[in-house]
């Protein structure tokens, strides 16, 4: 087990127009946490952890592994483990001799091979597979093939490159839940890479945000969702994303469809002379109020009904009022949602739960 430092580390696809994929980033993963790289398709998140892997090269800065520097290293000398999204097995081994592989061309003695395999077919409940083919499996249980291979060579890092996309919806849940459990029980450093931000809030110690190459802000999962550090951030994070409105700012607050919202003291102090700011409130902070409470009106456009919640989503001042035609969503009770094209009065839980950020840099005010 180790640590793993990104120093400064970039990676830059050369061409007529040079392309960062990986820009300057600075980011230290502790000796046993799971970290999780999270970004949109193309913000450089799986170049990152190839860089780790010593499948990309470390244009700038450098990468360590401990207190070894290993940009320079080939993959076999940097005491990792890589699990691929399509799993990567030998089709003519079993289960047993596609987990033995690497400790075979390692050349350890045959008992300690076979007990190491042993051991972590118990863990993943893999043991009655051993003698199969991957054919003979399902894709969740190719994964924990895949995961046990990494297993059996007891590495410093695990780097997984979203292993669980090839998996249907049900089955992710229940495979993401076993992989978090078990780098517990492990306690190697993993660095997880995925393009699914539920994904990445239910399993990560941290969670590292991606864009464009460059590290946006990196937390734990609640300081994400509750801090977010700038627009993209707050955008990306929480599912459905933040409803983010940009509004004139006049004497210390704004007016959204009519409805007159205070801004905290620091957020306006910061937003200084600015004309306007960014406020963002999520669909749980929201509510359907009666007709005579404070709130603004929205037309219900679409209904996403769940279950237990539903989302309603709407256009609050179309007619060029407050919002200017702004779409927003809000999580509304399942068993009595609205109907389409029904004008519902919307209202604020708590003001305290709003968000500001800054129309130019983007960056959070509060």
């Amino acid at each position: 087990m180790a640590e793993v430092v990104y120093a400064g580390a970039s990676r830059v696809y050369s061409g007529a127009s040079p392309v960062r994929a990986v820009d300057q980033l600075d980011l230290s993963i502790a000796d046993g946490e799971f970290l999780v790289l999270v970004g949109p398709s193309g913000s450089g998140k799986s170049t990152a952890l190839r860089m780790v892997a010593g499948l990309e090269d470390v244009d700038e800065g450098e990468i360590r592994i401990g207190d070894r520097a290993v940009s320079d290293l080939p993959p076999k000398d940097r005491d990792i483990a890589m699990v691929f999204q399509s799993y990567a097995l030998y089709p003519h081994m079993s289960v047993a001799e596609n987990m033995a592989f690497a400790l075979k061309l390692r050349g350890m003695p045959k008992d300690t091979i076979k007990a190491r395999v042993e051991e972590a077919a118990a863990m993943l409940d893999l043991t009655k597979y051993l003698d199969r083919k991957p054919k003979a499996l399902s894709g969740g249980q190719r994964q924990r093939v895949a995961m046990g291979r990494a297993i059996v060579r007891e590495p410093s890092v695990f780097l997984m490159d979203e292993p669980l996309s090839n998996l249907d919806a049900k089955l992710r849940v229940e495979t993401r839940a076993n992989i978090a459990a078990l780098q517990r029980r492990l306690g190697t450093t993993t660095i997880y890479v995925t393009h699914d931000q539920v994904e990445a809030m239910t399993m990560g110690d941290r969670v590292a945000v991606l864009k464009d190459g460059v590290l946006q802000q990196c937390a734990s999962p609640r300081e994400l969702y509750d801090h977010p550090a700038n627009t993209f951030v707050a955008g990306f994070i929480g599912s459905p994303a933040m409803n983010l409105v940009r509004l004139p700012l006049e004497d210390g607050g704004v007016t959204l469809g009519g409805l007159r919202l205070a801004l905290p003291r620091e957020a306006v102090a910061k937003a200084g002379e600015r004309d306007d700011v960014i406020v963002g409130v999520r669909p749980e902070s929201l509510r359907l109020a009666g007709a005579g409470d404070d709130g603004f009106d929205m037309v219900v456009e679409l209904v996403e009904e769940l279950g237990a919640d539903a989302y309603v989503h709407g256009v609050v001042g179309a007619g060029g009022q407050g919002a200017g035609g702004q779409r927003m969503v809000v999580r509304v009770d399942g068993r009595t949602p609205p109907r389409l094209g029904e004008q519902v009065r919307v209202g604020v839980r708590e003001l305290g739960e709003l968000h500001v950020f800054d129309p130019q840099t983007s960056l959070a005010l509060t």
